[in-house]
């Protein structure tokens, strides 16, 4: 190939080069998305757990809320009051004190304390048992399974499966709520970190055929809601509750609970 040719070759490879970068700057420039410096840091704040724990979907998606307003800046329940202190200083507002909360689960019927009604061999997934005669082989048809898919769902190592009842370490819990989700029976849920009792049953059958099948089950008499000094108890299909904004954690409703369905927590 003579000189003439390798230079003309250049030329039209360098040219071509030219004008590939002038076209993609030029689209750059035209088809950039904007990007709001508050919801990056606001991202950058946030612990990046992706939880789904805040009702959003996922960091990005309350970034992005918090960064228009539509959402507070204590929404995350992973970060809890140190990024929303961050989060309220890129905001440039007050950082309001959120309640913390932990997830609590509404059984104690252990291997001990429940009856089997016979020997399961299958799967063992909370969810499959409700293809399963009486939903499970516990006596109590609305007691925890202990198959573990709450273990399996929560991403901080915070809930196990004891003697066949799953229980909540409250230091590790993170309220992301993805137990009370995972749990079929619907036995978890969310309470204030600072509670002092909550009732540890979710049986509603009256209270015979509930004794029989598990030696803690609230059998609905009512004793926690009449000596109850707040009126923070009450009795609604053979179970109690409590209502953790009423309650001052006296511990009289456990006292008279006779068959020790409330618990400290």
């Amino acid at each position: 190939m003579s000189i003439s040719g390798i230079i003309i070759a250049a030329v039209l490879v360098g040219g071509v080069g030219l004008f590939i970068g002038l076209f993609l700057g030029i689209a750059g420039m035209k088809f950039q998305v904007e990007v709001d410096e508050k919801e990056e840091a606001v991202l950058a704040a946030l612990p990046g757990n992706n939880c789904g724990g805040c009702g959003f979907a996922g960091c990005s998606g309350l970034a992005k809320a918090i960064a228009k307003g539509e959402a507070e800046v204590g929404t995350c329940p992973v970060g809890g009051e140190p990024v929303a202190t961050k989060i309220a200083e890129i905001m440039g507002v007050e950082a309001t004190a959120g309640v913390r909360m932990v997830a609590f689960v509404k059984c104690q019927g252990d291997c001990d304390k429940t009856k089997t009604d016979y020997e399961y061999t299958g799967v063992k997934d909370c969810a499959m048992l409700s293809f399963v005669p009486n939903g499970g082989p516990k006596s109590c048809n609305q007691g925890c399974l202990g198959y573990g898919n709450c273990v399996k769902a929560c991403p901080f190592d915070a809930i196990h499966v004891v003697n066949g009842v799953a229980k909540v370490d409250k230091e590790a819990c993170k309220a992301c709520g993805k137990c009370v989700a995972a749990c079929p029976k619907g036995l978890i849920e969310l309470i204030p970190y600072d509670a002092k009792y909550a009732v540890a049953c979710s049986n509603t059958e009256k209270g015979a055929v509930a004794m029989k099948a598990c030696e803690t089950a609230c059998i609905g008499c009512s004793l926690c809601a009449k000596n109850c000094p707040k009126e923070a108890v009450s009795v609604e299909n053979f179970k109690a509750h409590i209502d953790q904004e009423q309650c001052v954690g006296c511990g009289i409703c456990a006292t008279k609970c006779p068959k020790k369905a409330i618990v400290k927590v």
